[in-house]
């Protein structure tokens, strides 16, 4: 699990206002909590916290105003929906040796059975407990020749050691689905005149 160095400053100014100056430095506004503590109002430098956000449960080692360092995981990141550029970030204070449950993406690697089946991802994430700074960034399972009807649940997911599931164990995480048959021309056209109507 790689970590990042970012350096951030706290910020006294709030609202709308303050947050849109934040970005037009190419900076974000974000908030440190956890522990008990006070939440602790950051601002951080965009593209340096764009990089880092690109690694699912990144460990980001805060300097904060050159004098404190934390170590924080992101909870929660807005950005913008029609440009993309994140708008406000939510770190979680963590402490090594400190246990944390996160979601990580599921890969999968093979090919299913031939006869067009359909691979669903019922979890695209598995909640996990890990220590927070060993968090997998991620998990890969074989769906080599599965069949439709065929289903993978949490606890049939090898997790790297020191890592443990926070979610049932029978849960569904991938289930193959049979293709649905084509539609018969009487059905078609039976819509068709349905829509036509309409």
């Amino acid at each position: 699990m790689s970590e990042v160095k970012i350096a951030a400053e706290s910020r006294t100014e709030f609202g709308k206002g303050a947050a849109r100056r934040i970005r037009r430095e190419n900076k974000v506004p974000g908030v440190l909590y956890g522990h008990g503590s006070d939440p602790l109002h950051l601002t951080l430098p965009g593209h340096e916290l764009l990089m880092a956000l690109r690694t699912p449960n990144v460990l980001i080692s805060l300097d904060i105003d050159g004098k404190t360092n934390e170590l924080a995981i992101p909870k929660s990141v807005q950005r913008d929906p029609l440009k993309g550029f994140l708008e406000h970030v939510d770190l979680l204070l963590v402490k090594r040796g400190e246990k944390v449950t996160v979601e990580i993406p599921v890969h999968t690697e093979g090919e299913l059975a031939p006869g067009g089946n359909l691979l669903e991802h019922v979890l695209v994430a598995l909640p996990v407990e890990a220590e927070a700074t060993h968090i997998p960034e991620s998990v890969t399972v074989s769906i080599e020749g599965l069949e439709a009807g065929a289903s993978i649940h949490a606890k049939d997911i090898t997790l790297p050691s020191g890592v443990a599931l926070a979610v049932e164990e029978d849960a569904v995480v991938l289930q193959v689905l049979q293709a649905q048959a084509e539609e018969t021309e009487g059905e078609e056209a039976a819509e068709g005149e349905a829509a036509a109507e309409a």
